[in-house]
């Protein structure tokens, strides 16, 4: 054993006291010199090569202190690394050469110079439309015309393609259309982004617009709105997480898609009809983020044709009101503007209601007008600041909605679909909204004696709205207009009405209703005694005018001049009920003033009996004349004798 020791101590101390020490953890290089066993087992390092290794740690030491040291003093901002204590070197070769090269290479990258990035120049809207030659479209058009002839889907996309070259280099930061069309006003959009194209140009397009097929426009319409939706999504889905109203810059700019797009429905806006289903599918995606964009389409359409503006919104905007989406105060400011845009220019309420019927279908149809008038009267808690600007378009839309040919099968089976809507809304127990209503209910009795037969069948379903209706017809009685067909079929429908309330009082229904009936019946029978009078005043009224314009002719001026008018007038004042119909949905004269026409009747016999007497007098006058100048030529003939 002390052999075995002293080995060992001889060994020990031919390394002459430096013993390299290393960790479990920590891996060894390849090169390192394996241990020399001894004869027993034991392992002890060998003392080659030690100065060496620790001469090449001394000299990494040195290199890395004056690497940091020429960071330190190097004015470009130093490169955050992780630092390491001067100790932390001595674990492993390998980190020490590592992290020496990394500093070195990074010291030498900053000292290179970077090169300038080269800021292209932001061009506006404007800009690069005024660069749009319009001889060089005119030759283009001709050009992609002639080559695709038989195909137009083709030559519109090669249309859209050189708008969208020349506008390629206004990015979306130019022309943020998304936060446009989102924060502006109706009426700042509505010219944009045709407002800066040439007059020129602008009139090139259009007119090689007009002469594209519908099927052709409707197709590249539709492709387009999914290009345009596409950026849409793009943009909003990237504002997710970022501030409010932050605009996201596109790769490819949309303006000269949507520049088309514009010239496309101002000059053809039937085509935004033929998209109406892909539309309306669109708004219940997400119609939150895509109204915006609708409403600007509509207001393109409305430009090139109001009845068609008025079609959209009423089939495609306006129902958004009664949906969850038209809770938002924002949407329902979009829905007041884009229909409040369109009767705002000229001469709109003569042209929609001229228009009211387009191609067989109504721009404002029944359903509509039921939304329309519950929007309009709300209950009064219900009423919010939207309420007074509905009320105001109000009046017009309602002169839409009612108009159209009188006597016509359309407008017979319109006034039917009205009625149903106005019975409806009388027994909504919203007094402003049943007093609306139930004059609505009127007019439609006037349009069709249909009416009172389908008023016959429904009463029994809404004893109350009728009740409003009676009471209405009894107020209005003096002002009411209906021809005399309307007459009779009110006459017998009231006499059905009296003989089923007649029968629920005698059977004795529901004790509540029993209030109800015994008023209704009250209502029919005022009114049928009115009705009764009136016949018989208007067939003395028609006689007495008969007998005096036939009279006026045979007898004597004293007497017709003795006769009192005023009092034959007040004869004809207990038939007053009868009136003429309604003209566009308002009362003209009464069945009185056909009696009030006598006088003016006898004015006009008269002044024919005084251009007579004119005539005769100046006969005379000039037979005297005559005779007086006969007579004095004879007596000087005489005395020349």
């Amino acid at each position: 054993m002390e052999f075995e020791s002293n080995i060992a101590e001889d060994e020990i101390n031919n390394d002459h006291g430096w013993q390299k020490v290393t960790y479990a953890k920590k891996k060894r290089k390849n090169n390192q010199v394996p241990p020399k066993p001894i004869q027993n087992g034991s392992v002890i390092t060998g003392n080659d090569n030690v100065f060496t290794d620790i001469d090449k740690k001394s000299e990494e030491r040195r290199k890395v202190i004056e690497a940091q040291k020429s960071a330190i003093h190097d004015p470009a901002p130093p490169v955050r690394s992780r630092k390491k204590n001067f100790f932390d070197y001595e674990d492993s070769d390998e980190e020490v050469g590592e992290s020496s090269a990394v500093v070195d290479d990074v010291v030498e990258e900053e000292k290179k110079k970077k090169p300038k990035k080269v800021k292209k120049p932001k061009i506006t809207m404007a800009e690069a439309a005024a660069k749009i030659d319009a001889d060089e479209l005119a030759s283009f058009l001709l050009d992609v015309t002639t080559s695709f002839e038989e195909q137009q889907d083709i030559q519109l996309m090669r249309f859209a393609d050189y708008f969208g070259r020349a506008f390629a280099s206004v990015n979306a930061s130019q022309f943020p259309w998304v936060k446009l069309f989102r924060d502006s006003p109706v009426s700042k959009v509505a010219d944009n982004p045709v407002s800066d194209i040439p007059e020129a140009v602008y009139k090139i397009s259009v007119d090689w617009i007009n002469k594209r097929s519908m099927e052709a426009l409707g197709s590249f319409f539709l492709w387009s709105l999914d290009s345009i939706l596409a950026d849409l999504a793009s943009q909003l889905g990237g504002a997710k997480g970022s501030k409010k109203g932050a605009q996201k810059t596109s790769s490819k700019s949309q303006v000269g898609l949507l520049v088309v797009v514009a010239m496309v429905l101002r000059r053809k806006p039937d085509v935004l009809i033929t998209a109406l289903p892909t539309l309306n599918e669109t708004l219940k995606q997400q119609g939150q983020d895509k109204l915006p964009l609708i409403v600007w389409m509509v207001t393109q359409a409305s430009q090139g044709d109001l009845a068609v503006g008025l079609y959209l919104w009423s089939h495609l905007i306006f129902p958004i009101v009664g949906a969850k989406l038209g809770s938002n105060p924002q949407n329902r400011d979009l829905i007041l503007q884009s229909v409040e845009r369109i009767l705002s220019a000229p001469k709109a309420e003569t042209i929609l209601v001229n228009g009211a019927v387009r191609k067989g279908e109504r721009l404002l149809p029944p359903s509509a007008l039921d939304l329309l008038l519950r929007t309009t009267f709300p209950s009064s808690s219900a009423r919010i600041k939207a309420t007074e600007r509905f009320e105001a378009v109000y009046p017009t839309l309602k002169k839409v909605a009612l108009a159209g040919s009188p006597g016509s099968k359309a407008m017979k089976q319109v006034s039917q679909q009205i009625m149903i809507v106005s019975l409806k809304a009388c027994g909504e127990g919203i007094p402003e909204l049943s007093h609306e209503a139930s004059n609505i209910f009127i007019w439609c009795l006037s349009q069709n004696p249909d009416c009172c037969n389908q008023w016959d069948n429904l009463y029994l379903d809404n004893l109350e709205a009728s009740i409003i209706i009676l009471t209405r017809l009894n107020e209005q009685w003096k002002e009411l207009s209906l021809k005399p067909p309307s007459l009779e079929a009110l006459t017998e429908t009231l006499k059905s009405l009296k003989k089923k309330n007649e029968k629920a009082i005698r059977d004795g229904d529901k004790s509540a209703d029993q209030v109800l009936y015994k008023e209704a019946d009250k209502h029919c029978k005022v009114l049928l005694g009115r009705l009764s009078r009136g016949s018989r005043c208007l067939k003395a009224t028609v006689f007495l005018v008969v007998a005096l314009g036939v009279g006026a002719t045979f007898l004597p001026l004293t007497v017709l001049e003795s006769l009192d008018w005023n009092k034959i007038s007040g004869c004809s004042e207990a038939g007053e009920s009868v009136k003429y119909p309604f003209r566009n949905g308002l009362g003209t004269e009464t069945a009185v003033k056909l009696a009030g026409n006598v006088p003016l009747m006898w004015k006009q016999h008269s002044s024919r009996q005084s251009e007579r007497q004119q005539v005769w007098s100046s006969r005379r006058i000039r037979v005297e004349q005559s005779w007086s100048s006969w007579r004095s030529a004879g007596v000087e003939q005489s005395s020349d004798i």
